[in-house]
């Protein structure tokens, strides 16, 4: 595994555990987070106030099946779950494009598509 990808796995378990001092440290301080369909934020503060968004109940359940390494960007796709305050549990599929500036992650695109009930 790659340095890149080392930072990025950091980077998800920083997810699985609520760690915002673990995520921070993976980002440049102008990181840009798209979660397309859904939200921009810019800076380590918006970005920070995202990893524990008071719509959700505690950390997310994230498994990682492939990454993928290209030039400066590398590419993690997945399965997750999580809780909504108001609509319960959900799960979900996600392709995430984290984008390198010196050593750090400037860029994060997030794809989610939700997934329904069935198996």
């Amino acid at each position: 595994m790659t340095t890149r990808q080392q930072l990025v796995h950091r980077y998800m378990d920083g997810f699985r555990h609520s760690d915002h001092a673990s995520i921070l440290g993976c980002l440049t301080d102008d990181v840009v987070w798209h979660v397309h369909g859904h939200r921009t934020t810019r800076g380590k503060a918006e970005f920070d106030d995202e990893i524990e968004n008071p719509a959700f109940e505690g950390s997310p359940e994230l498994s990682v099946e492939r990454t993928v390494e290209a030039g400066d960007v590398v590419v993690v796709t997945g399965t997750g779950a999580g809780r909504h305050r108001e609509h319960g549990p959900f799960r979900f599929v996600y392709s995430d494009l984290f984008t390198f500036r010196d050593g750090l992650i400037a860029q994060v695109d997030s794809y989610v598509v939700p997934l329904g009930d069935a198996p």
